[in-house]
């Protein structure tokens, strides 16, 4: 008798506090599970689109953005459960066709939802609604409602002699 090796937990993977988050969580479920989790960052070079490859020069630039976003993501999550190997993977499609392609292999896909859009993705997002929809597998979403905000830093005085100069004309 054989078995089925352990599918990986793919996780879609923004810049965003929900995508981490979604991130950890999935970290916590292949501990538990003995899964690998695979941090997916789906991009495209559509300067029209998306700001990041807006300010690229070139298609290899913007990937060399988006990986060192996603490396800029993965790597306190990793620092924080050395135990559970994440790889991180880069694709050149949309978040939604990534992912549905993802979930075929996949024991699980995980996402945060930015909540944007019409009707159900109002709930959850775009992207998430598509999984939700299309997805081979198994779809866990974190509402951003559950991420906190970033801390706030107030300012509560201003150091003496601090010169703000007036608009240039």
């Amino acid at each position: 008798m054989t078995t089925e090796p352990a599918r990986d937990i793919v996780v879609g993977v923004d810049h965003s506090a929900v995508s981490v988050a979604a991130l950890r969580w999935a970290v916590v479920e292949a501990a538990a599970s003995g899964r690998r989790v695979v941090a997916l960052r789906a991009w495209t070079f559509e300067p029209v689109y998306d700001l990041g490859a807006g300010i690229a020069v070139s298609p290899q630039e913007a990937e060399e953005i988006q990986r060192y976003q996603l490396d800029d993501v993965i790597t306190p999550v990793r620092a924080d459960h050395p135990e559970v190997e994440i790889q991180p993977e880069l694709v050149e499609r949309s978040p939604s066709a990534a992912l549905t392609e993802a979930s075929k292999t996949a024991a699980m896909v995980v996402l945060g939802s930015h909540g944007r859009g019409r009707m159900l993705s109002m709930l959850v997002g775009s992207v998430a609604e598509h999984c939700l929809r299309e997805a081979s597998c198994p779809v866990v979403v974190i509402p951003a409602r559950t991420v906190p905000e970033p801390a706030q830093t107030l300012v509560t005085a201003e150091p003496e002699g601090t010169y703000y100069p007036g608009p240039l004309l």
